[in-house]
Formats: C-alpha cells, sequence, structure tokens
C-alpha cells in the first residue's frame, strides 16, 4: 500500500517559523512533524510518496530514498493548484489503492488502519460549532453524499480532516475547481461518489498544526499520535 502525504505549502500562518524551513519540518521536541507521521504509519504501508514545493529539499535531504522500512519517493508541485492538483501529480506512481494524507495534522495509527480496509474512504472528526472546516454529509450507509464548504456549523457535525483512500479511478474524473486557480480533491471525491460507494468514516481524534499556537500545543500532545 501507498501513502501520499502533501506537503507542498509554505505554510503561511506559521509566520516567521516558516522563513527557512518547511511547515510540516517544523520541530516537535527535536523532531520534524513529518517524522512522526511517517513513522506511524501502519506497517502495510510500504511506500511513501511526498508531494513537495516550497523547501522541499529539506524533506528529501531528511528522508532520502528509504526511511523507516518504507520506500520514499517525490513529486514536485511547482503550481500550488490545491490537493486535487496535488494528487494528480502521482497519477503514473501510484499502482492501485492509496492513501492522501494531509502533511501538517495528526492522525492516530488506528484511524488510518481503519481507512486501509475501504475501497473508497475518507475521514471525519465530530465537532462542535465552528467556520473553520467544511463538513461531510453522508447517506444512511455512511456513504459520502455531499461536503459542505466552510461556513457557520451551528451544532454538531464531520468535519472533513484532511484523510482519504482512493483508488485509479479517481483520476477518470475532472478536478472541480475551487477559487480561481485551485482544485479541491474532496470536491472531485464528491463526484466520484455519484458512482461508486464512498465511506465515511468516522477519527477518534486528530489534531492539525497550522499556526505558532497549534505547534506549541502539540509538544505536549505528541504521545497520543506516536
Amino acid at each position: 500500500m501507498q501513502i501520499v502525504i502533501l506537503t507542498a505549502g509554505r505554510g503561511t500562518r506559521m509566520k516567521s517559523l516558516t522563513d527557512n524551513v518547511p511547515k510540516n519540518m517544523l520541530l516537535i521536541k527535536d523532531r520534524p512533524i513529518l517524522a512522526y507521521k511517517v513513522d506511524a504509519l501502519p506497517a502495510e504501508i510500504d511506500e511513501v510518496i511526498f508531494v513537495i514545493g516550497y523547501l522541499g529539499e529539506q524533506i528529501r535531504n531528511y528522508f532520502g530514498d528509504f526511511y523507516g522500512g518504507k520506500k520514499i519517493s517525490y513529486v514536485v508541485q511547482e503550481k500550488l493548484n490545491g490537493s486535487g492538483g496535488a494528487v494528480h501529480l502521482v497519477k503514473d506512481l501510484v499502482n492501485a489503492d492509496f492513501l492522501v494524507m494531509n502533511g501538517d495534522d495528526l492522525y492516530l495509527k488506528k484511524d488510518v488502519e481503519k481507512m486501509l480496509k475501504n475501497d473508497l474512504a475518507l475521514l471525519g472528526l465530530e465537532i462542535d460549532a465552528s467556520d473553520k472546516f467544511g463538513v461531510i454529509k453522508f447517506n444512511e450507509t455512511g456513504n459520502l453524499e455531499e461536503i459542505i464548504e466552510r461556513g457557520t456549523v451551528v451544532d454538531r457535525a464531520l468535519a472533513n480532516i484532511g484523510l482519504y483512500k482512493l483508488n485509479k479511478k479517481f483520476f477518470e474524473y475532472p478536478l472541480v475547481p475551487i477559487g480561481n486557480a485551485e482544485f479541491g480533491l474532496p470536491q472531485t471525491l464528491v463526484l466520484m461518489a455519484k458512482d461508486y460507494p464512498v465511506k465515511v468514516e468516522k477519527a477518534s481524534d486528530w489534531f492539525p498544526i497550522g499556526d505558532p499556537e497549534q505547534l506549541e500545543k502539540a509538544q505536549e500532545i505528541i504521545e497520543k499520535f506516536i
């Protein structure tokens, strides 16, 4: 099994912390965020494909071609055209089924293992009122119907947290544009869900690292994710 980890962005909300280092390589207790993520992957995953961009050579230099018993490959996202655009860059590198994961979030190994059991899936986390996340809508069989873009959530909802199980049929669908120059992976997956069932799995926990305050908090809670 292969996993694609999206690491191309700079992380502007990190401010000066990413002047000389990509966000995903910022340190938690003297180790890069990405090192924790790769070390926590299930044994079934034997290849990691990093989609790199801003200061991506630092990621390449750290992980090399082989790390922690897993093959490491790289593709460069020169134009930051969204998560959909990033995934299309690996079209010729993935063999069959594969996972896609945000590079700056922490996931539990048991939730990743849960995703591996599905043909197509995405992971959500139950949240209270928020305007920070896209919200997953699913039917009575637990399959994806729609993703509502960021807006005010007035009660509990299932937030899309950026972990997907895909297969090569994904590349048969036109990428769905979001904004002026980006294409969305989850929006394209909704299109695919009209033809194939996409299971919505619920996460036990998740922690995003998008700003200095979250990076500081990660120093305290990292043991939960290793």
